[in-house]
């Protein structure tokens, strides 16, 4: 007969996958959010003469970036402190009538004004969803729990992607695409308030842990580990955000072919490999971790191995096949880093400092990749060859390699997650 600790037991474990289920949506509407807007730039940039030029529009790119940066930590404390599952319901309420308001605007301005208020809505979701998810599956599940979350992340840069087809069609055009996912991620907050929970004893604990925003960010800080994870964190998505708000630009110019072709050339195939990448790193990696503390260390660092030749490869493709395949090589590398960056993190940092330390992690991350996203379109206004701006993205890869295997897991971490 089942005991009543058996049956808690299955319980919490029916809510944790759950959890992953309800937000897999949330994910994909973060990203399809962000994503379309680069498969529709040239209608866009067409309809919204005052943006003017590629730098500009680089610019606009940046914005979001370095305002969703800055926010990041703000939005991880805030859910460390009160609760993950209120700044999830929030974020994507807030987002989404933005997302809708954005299919309104009629200048370079309003544009950026609503690209910086979806930066500062969207910063509290991903630190406060990953961190909810690792505060569930704390033993052999977390890794495949995160991929599940991110392969949606991959889904949303994929319908993304073919928004160049919807921008090019008469009937539609890409301010309907904004008014319908708007639309729709608002109606999406109600089941999420009444269905997605917080772990049922966070708030005991955090009446114990709680922690001032300085004494937070000091701990973090003196931590070796987490500034490691920082770094290496930071390197792969100077090439990977480039890839994802420039790709469609990038094969439509060098390969004369159509907005809508390019964008889901540019998209569609690497975040398939990523996706295939999440789901099967996460699997290795809870696997390798039965026996071997750092499993989840040496899969992130295979993972980056594979998109070392690829970040080359594209910026020296001489077809549209040749650079999908570099494209597709990329996206599985990637599967393998994206779905193990939050579970490394719990290795190295407190429960309740996970949601912040993923805020700094995205502070420094995205404030560099908006670097990168201005820094390319300046590049490229000057001619600058591809190979060599990809070059050098894969020589911070290569960097990446060695940092992300120098991050040694705290035992007391390990010993507690086996423990419940």
């Amino acid at each position: 007969m089942p005991t009543a600790s058996s049956s808690s037991s299955t319980s919490l474990t029916r809510m944790a996958w759950l959890v992953v289920a309800l937000l897999m949506p949330v994910a994909l509407l973060n990203y399809l959010d962000r994503q379309m807007l680069a498969a529709m730039k040239y209608s866009v940039m067409e309809d919204i003469p005052s943006i003017g030029t590629e730098e500009n529009w680089g610019f606009m790119l940046g914005q979001f970036k370095w305002v969703y940066a800055f926010l990041s930590p703000i939005g991880g404390y805030v859910a460390d402190r009160f609760s993950r599952r209120l700044t999830i319901c929030a974020s994507l309420f807030v987002w989404s009538a933005v997302t809708w308001w954005t299919g309104h605007v009629t200048s370079y301005d309003e544009l950026l004004l609503a690209r910086s208020l979806m930066g500062i809505s969207e910063a509290f979701y991903i630190p406060a969803a990953l961190a909810l998810i690792t505060d569930y599956h704390t033993g052999h599940t977390r890794s495949r729990a995160v991929g599940l979350h991110q392969m949606a992340i991959y889904l949303g840069v994929i319908t993304g992607g073919f928004g160049g087809y919807v921008a090019d069609a008469p009937d539609l055009g890409w301010r309907f695409a904004f008014d319908a996912c708007g639309i729709f991620g608002i109606l999406y907050t109600l089941p999420l308030v009444l269905f997605l929970r917080d772990v049922p004893v966070r708030k005991e604990v955090e009446l114990e842990v709680a922690t001032s925003p300085v004494r937070a960010l000091k701990e973090l800080l003196g931590n070796l580990s987490f500034i490691l994870l920082v770094l290496y964190f930071t390197l792969p998505a100077l090439s990977g955000w480039v890839v994802r708000d420039w790709g469609p630009a990038i094969l439509k110019q060098q390969f004369q072919i159509g907005q809508g072709q390019a964008g889901v050339a540019a998209t569609l195939y690497w975040q398939v490999a990523a996706m295939l990448g999440a789901f099967f790193g996460g699997w290795l990696a809870d696997r390798w971790m039965r026996r071997q503390a750092r499993g989840r260390i040496f899969v992130s660092a295979i993972g980056m191995s594979l998109m070392i030749p690829a970040i080359f490869g594209v910026g020296n493709a001489g077809s549209l096949l040749v650079a999908v395949a570099f494209l597709v090589l990329f996206g599985l590398g990637w599967g393998f880093f994206d779905c193990n960056n939050m579970p490394i993190l719990a290795q190295i940092v407190r429960p309740h400092l996970r949601a912040t330390g993923y805020g700094i992690m995205n502070l420094v991350s995205i404030s560099c990749g908006g670097l990168a996203d201005w820094g390319f379109g300046v590049l490229r206004d000057r001619d600058v060859p591809l190979n060599i701006i990809f070059g050098v993205f894969a020589g911070t890869a290569i960097l990446s390699v060695f940092i992300v295997l120098l991050i040694r897991p705290k035992k007391e971490l390990l010993a507690q997650d086996e423990s419940t």
